[in-house]
């Protein structure tokens, strides 16, 4: 083990967040640690192990070839596309391996546009064709939660479907959406290989020792390659280097949940005492007056609210009040 600054720390109103040290065994939704473990000749065997279990029988994958993880698009200036991991089986079958440590709004749309790339390949350049395809998958392994998936489902299969049976309509596409969060799973509740895998990808960062129900050929070769002292001076820096910017992201998602919360809840004081000053200046002014002059106040109080926290521009207190940008300035220009 090489000696390092083990910790990583940012301040943020006066309160230190403190991130984990670099522990026993690397972590495996790391750029390196995936990688690492799944993207490299002497693990392929991980790889090939934990499809497997994914795909329970509707693929038996028992060959797998690297491919490279960098697409040019058609045209000439298209954006280049790059997978954290791509590979193909036997039979031609394609499978492109994602993870995710911070939300995309666009996950679904970056899934459908990796996976057509794909298929866009398989077409020859000089010759006809029938348009036949082979298989292709996307996993995309996700530390956070879809806003519109189930709630008590974490491991999620779609594919294209006829809308009024939900009968299969093409089984050469699909996407696997894998929720990390939701997978609560403790060591004596880990019943399959899938949950198995699911709590190794969670938690190996954490532990300090191979887990009992864990301790088989295929996951003792997994804990001797994932341990941290058996890296190389020059993986060990690739680790740390790449642990950092997982620590920064996770510092900047907590910072960036923490002002979404002080956001709302300023806007949910501001409603209730816009609402609560309409009523008594509608008691006054009529009913209907005071109403309008409420719901007029109610909005200068939320813009209010959202300029002495003073970290939105105009823009967003207009966005997140759901008025003008001049009705915002002119508040501003009142409170001066």
């Amino acid at each position: 083990m090489f000696e390092e600054q083990n910790l990583y720390s940012m301040s943020k109103k006066d309160q230190q967040i403190t991130m984990p040290e670099i522990g026993t065994y690397i972590d495996p939704l790391t750029d390196f640690g995936f990688k690492h473990l799944f993207g490299r000749e002497p693990s392929k065997e991980l790889l090939i192990n934990f499809l497997n279990e994914l795909f329970k029988g509707k693929e038996l994958i028992s060959e797998l070839s690297y491919t490279k993880n960098e697409r040019s698009g058609m045209r000439p200036k298209s954006r280049t596309m790059f997978f954290d991991l791509t590979c193909t089986g036997k039979n031609g079958e394609q499978f492109i391996i994602e993870v995710h440590r911070i939300r995309q709004k666009f996950i679904k749309d970056r899934a459908v546009y990796y996976s057509t790339g794909l298929i866009q390949d398989q077409a020859p350049q000089d010759s006809y064709w029938d348009y036949s395809l082979k298989k292709v998958y996307f996993i995309g392994i996700m530390d956070f939660i879809l806003d519109d998936s189930d709630v008590n489902e974490y491991l999620h299969w779609v594919r294209l479907a006829y809308e009024k049976t939900g009968k299969e309509f093409y089984r050469k596409l699909a996407f696997i959406f894998i929720e990390i969060p939701k997978f609560t799973k403790t060591e004596t509740e880990l019943k399959t290989g899938v949950d198995k895998w699911l709590f190794i990808l969670k938690n190996l960062s954490r532990l300090n020792k191979i887990p009992v129900i864990l301790n088989t050929r295929i996951f003792s070769k997994l804990f001797q390659i994932a341990a941290v002292s058996n890296l190389t001076k020059e993986d060990y820096m690739s680790y740390q280097k790449d642990l950092k910017a997982s620590w920064d992201e996770y510092a900047i998602k907590k910072t960036i949940e923490d002002e979404r919360k002080e956001a709302k809840e300023a806007i949910t004081k501001a409603l209730k005492e816009g609402k609560e000053r309409g009523i008594r200046e509608g008691r006054k002014k009529g009913i209907e007056e005071g109403r309008e002059e409420g719901r007029e106040e109610g909005k200068a109080e939320v813009v209010r609210n959202l300029l002495f926290v003073g970290k939105f521009s105009n823009e967003e207190v207009a966005n997140f009040a759901n008025v003008s940008e001049a009705f915002v300035r002119k508040v501003k220009k009142d409170m001066k």
